[in-house]
């Protein structure tokens, strides 16, 4: 189960700094998830071997601060909801403010963990002021210099403690699906035109993510478990629209998954959200279709196909090879293909492929367009093989890895989807010292 910790607190305590400081020292390893979300508000890190996600709720929030005030609750409503643990950001310059008080009275109902961590402590005057926060009920604090992150060694070491450990899923694993998408593209009618009359269910499973509700369907011989991120608990008092609300669910739900059919709305297109969820999915190396719905109303425009598919690929790029259907929910219209379109997918993402077969095809290619000298030198790519990881990663080997650079990666990338087809699913290339 991936982790979700969420920061919470009222604009400026430094919430920002504080989240972009534990992803930073993981940029290197894994890109933190760019372009999601406008600017970076989720990411993953880790502490001690324990890999989590983060949230930071700040960022959600425009407008000044009268409309924050009702914004605030409904993300520390979200965060209580869905993180499995809680950071609450104050700041010892200003003290306690009437916004941490409501902040701490929602938190103070909750049975997950609440780590209360003053910020800007970064002198002995300033760790004694920080005492009036126990007046907000919370119990101990933490105190912190996210600028210069002194504290958070201690409050990290406390943290992943209380996360639940990895649950061990002991059913079969079947192939996971999850339908993910903005809110109103049409994700529930999808799922409901799939399994509404239909006689292929074989089970509910209750969700394994928190509470996505996962069905066990069975179709062309083919088993697999649809999690569906639509229908999830709609809480009246939190605004479906809330941009935060379904990036959070969607995480979750793409984590888990081994292929997200990502449903969007004809009329609206490809948009700022889609292409964040889209991102996610890329970043998490899941497959990918992407279900245009609501076709049945836009043909009587028409808009013809191939146009609509081109404008969409030019928003993937660099990633455009990815199927793209286009169906109707109310009509069923395509529907199956849709299903067909992500069994095939995901066999491209448990694809192998020989060493021998690899290097007989790909050798040949790069002997006629070998990477671009650099300072003349020549880079000679010796051999090429398959890594044993759960999605495509290839390792080239060569004299001169570090001269290898991105334009060339990609040459490589396509040359291995056009002889090895891995249509909707990202792909890592690698170079390694020979």
């Amino acid at each position: 189960m991936g982790n979700i910790v969420a920061i919470v607190g009222r604009p400026n305590v430094g919430k920002s700094t504080f989240f972009n400081r534990l992803i930073q020292k993981r940029e290197a390893i894994v890109d933190a998830v760019s372009g999601v979300t406008r600017d970076r508000h989720y990411g993953k890190t880790d502490w001690n071997g324990r890999e989590f996600s983060l949230i930071d709720t700040g960022g959600y929030v425009v407008g000044s601060d009268d409309i924050f005030e009702a914004e605030i609750d409904k993300q520390v409503e979200l965060a209580i909801d869905e993180a499995d643990a809680i950071i609450f950001m104050v700041d010892v310059e200003t003290g306690v403010t009437g916004m941490d008080e409501d902040v701490a009275r929602l938190l103070r109902k909750v049975k997950k963990p609440v780590f209360l961590v003053v910020n800007k402590v970064d002198n002995g005057k300033r760790a004694e002021d920080a005492v009036e926060f126990y007046a907000l009920g919370l119990g101990d604090y933490y105190t912190v210099a996210s600028i210069n992150g002194s504290g958070t060694g201690e409050l990290l070491d406390a943290l992943v403690e209380t996360l639940p450990e990895k649950e061990e899923r002991v059913e079969e694993e079947l192939p996971r699906f999850a339908v993910v998408g903005r809110p109103n593209a049409g994700k529930s009618s999808f799922i409901n035109a799939l399994i509404g009359e239909d006689r292929y269910i074989v089970t509910d499973i209750a969700g394994t993510t928190r509470d996505s509700i996962d069905t066990k369907y069975n179709r062309f011989g083919f088993e697999f478990n649809l999690v569906d991120t639509a229908g999830i608990r709609r809480k009246s008092k939190v605004k479906e629209d809330l941009e935060f609300y379904s990036v959070m669910r969607s995480v979750r739900a793409i984590e888990h998954a081994d292929v997200c059919l990502l449903v969007l709305d004809a009329n609206r297109g490809f948009d700022g959200q889609v292409q964040n969820i889209f991102w996610l999915a890329e970043r998490n190396r899941k497959g990918i279709v992407v279900l245009v719905n609501k076709w049945d109303l836009v043909e009587k425009d028409h808009k013809s196909v191939k146009e609509y598919e081109k404008t969409i690929r030019k928003q993937m790029e660099p990633f455009t090879d990815v199927p793209i259907v286009f169906i109707s929910a109310l009509t069923k219209q395509r529907i199956y293909k849709a299903i067909e379109t992500a069994v095939e997918v995901y066999k491209n993402r448990s694809k192998k492929i020989k060493t021998s077969e690899l290097n007989d095809v790909l050798l040949p290619i790069i002997e006629h367009y070998p990477p671009p000298a650099y300072k003349g030198k020549f880079v000679k790519i010796k051999y090429i093989m398959q890594l044993p990881t759960p999605q495509p990663q290839f390792a080239f080997f060569c004299n001169l890895p570090q001269y290898v650079k991105d334009p060339y990666k990609r040459f490589l990338e396509n040359k291995l989807r056009e002889n090895f087809g891995f249509n909707g699913v990202p792909i890592s290339v690698y170079m390694r010292k020979k």
